[in-house]
């Protein structure tokens, strides 16, 4: 159909090529002058650059979590430990901030201590309310327990049905193959990009020592990471130089081996047998060798194993017995969750333990095997919280919604970046309104005091702390979307797609 030269003014230009438009004129239709030509081409032109730009900024514009009714109603069964392990990233967030912070003043320990530990009386270091401000630990072991939980979720599923042996095989087959790729991707990428901007904005960060050019950085780099990422490795540092923060992944690496192989090791037991074998398995790294990773992923793959028969009404008769009393029950450990979440962490000695408010008689709980005792107690809060979160309505309420859900999809990356945007820009706001050391006076020594605030305020929230994140919480999230959409996502799908190729034709149809 002809359109007149008015139509298109009217909004249509940009849709309607120059071609198409002489092509559908009419004889009665005048011809097109060249500056009416002009136009048009210009507005093309300004339309596809317009939209080059949308598709460049997506990535940019972050996509918040919703809480309508009806997105709430297409969430999945499990949502909940979505929202959990995003909630437990904004707790390593805030965790290494306060540290950060308050080691220019000398009072990380009043954080990692317990309650009036030496006539200290701090309302950060009250049982339970400690969680929320140095629950990273915490936090990190419900990470462990969530991936132990998920990593099992569908290969049990196919366990109990006892039919679906094959598809079992295959499924562990492709997650073991993805699992490596799955974590190191986004952690190779970030740490690259992070190392690499000291080198092209001249950045000094704190407690790193810079090689001299990038390149030579970049073959540090590399000889660091061969090792660190080696699953067996057994010697070296226990922590990554570029990011001190992602000591965790290689952990979470050797935990989802655990978590595959001991599913294929049981996948052919009795139902009792299978559960009997987890429970054995979480007591042999717990109390004859110091693997407490291990019994975090384990715990995990048990919680799983114990909710997908109870969906199917199939639990041993001991704990169907106990469901008249499941609401108490599960109150009740959510409270010992809390508690032992807030474990006193400054010293490694259990005799140190001993000498804290509320810890005497529970420091005998240690087992011999432990060398480093938080741990244990952390084993117990993390596996107790993910038990009792789908039981307290309010609690998975929480976790189910829209900011949670949001944290949970950004989590990762999350972790990844927090680090070095603390140590980067939050290292120079904080020198900026008062929190500083000898380090930040020598290098930083244009940014100190440039915006001094008071320190008054109970430790942990004062307003010299807390005005920062107004800039830094946001930036954080927002980079975390973008590395998220970038980095995390695309590696995802980068391993299922290396994965389908190495498949034979035959697999594959």
């Amino acid at each position: 159909m002809a359109k007149t030269e008015n139509q298109f003014n009217g909004g249509l230009l940009e849709d309607v090529g120059i071609g198409e438009m002489e092509a559908n004129r009419t004889p009665w239709e005048p011809d097109w002058k060249p500056a009416t030509k002009i136009r048009l081409r210009a507005k093309r032109a300004l339309h596809g650059w317009a939209s080059l730009a949308r598709r460049l900024a997506a990535p940019f514009r972050p996509r918040g979590g919703s809480n309508s009714a009806s997105s709430r109603n297409n969430l999945r069964p499990t949502a909940w430990l979505d929202g959990l392990r995003g909630f437990a990233a904004l707790l390593v967030y805030w965790h290494h901030h306060e540290l950060w912070a308050h080691r220019a003043t000398g009072q990380t320990g009043f954080f990692e201590h317990g309650f009036a530990y030496e006539g200290n009386y701090h309302f950060a270091a009250l049982p339970v309310v400690r969680v929320f401000f140095t629950g990273g630990h915490f936090a990190v072991s419900t990470f462990f327990v969530i991936s132990g939980y998920v990593l099992s979720a569908k290969p049990l599923s196919l366990i109990q049905d006892e039919r679906e042996h094959a598809k079992l095989g295959d499924n562990i087959a492709s997650a073991l193959f993805r699992r490596w790729l799955r974590l190191y991707l986004p952690f190779i990428a970030t740490t690259l990009v992070y190392l690499s901007c000291w080198h092209v904005l001249d950045l000094w960060v704190v407690d790193v020592t810079r090689q001299g050019t990038w390149a030579a950085e970049v073959w540090n780099w590399y000889l660091e990471f061969k090792n660190f990422s080696f699953v067996f490795n057994q010697g070296g540092k226990p922590w990554f130089s570029y990011n001190f923060h992602l000591w965790s992944i290689p952990v979470e690496f050797k935990g989802s081996v655990v978590v595959y192989t001991s599913l294929l090791a049981f996948s052919r037991c009795s139902k009792n047998a299978r559960l009997g074998c987890e429970a054995v398995l979480i007591s042999y790294f717990m109390y004859i060798t110091d693997a407490w990773y291990c019994a975090m992923f384990v715990s995990g793959m048990l919680l799983c194993d114990l909710d997908l028969l109870a969906k199917k009404q199939r639990l041993p008769p001991i704990l169907s017995r106990l469901e008249p009393v499941k609401k108490s029950i599960f109150y009740h450990l959510l409270a010992i969750s809390l508690y032992f979440g807030g474990i006193p962490e400054a010293e490694r000695d259990v005799q140190a333990l001993r000498k804290m408010r509320g810890w005497y008689y529970l420091s005998f709980l240690k087992p011999q095997a432990f060398f480093d005792y938080k741990w244990f107690y952390l084993f117990w809060s993390a596996t107790l919280l993910v038990s009792a979160t789908p039981r307290v309505p309010w609690l998975k309420s929480f976790f189910e919604g829209g900011f949670c859900q949001y944290l949970g999809r950004i989590s990762y990356s999350l972790y990844l970046v927090h680090g070095p945007i603390l140590w980067t820009l939050g290292d120079r706001f904080y020198t900026a309104v008062g929190w500083h050391q000898e380090a930040q006076l020598t290098h930083l020594n244009h940014w100190a005091d440039k915006a001094k605030l008071p320190k008054t305020g109970p430790l942990g929230l004062e307003v010299a702390f807390l005005l920062p994140h107004i800039i830094l919480l946001p930036l954080t999230i927002w980079l975390a979307e973008i590395v998220t959409r970038v980095i995390d996502e695309p590696s995802v799908k980068f391993a299922q797609w290396l994965y389908s190729k190495m498949l034979p034709r035959a697999v594959k149809k």
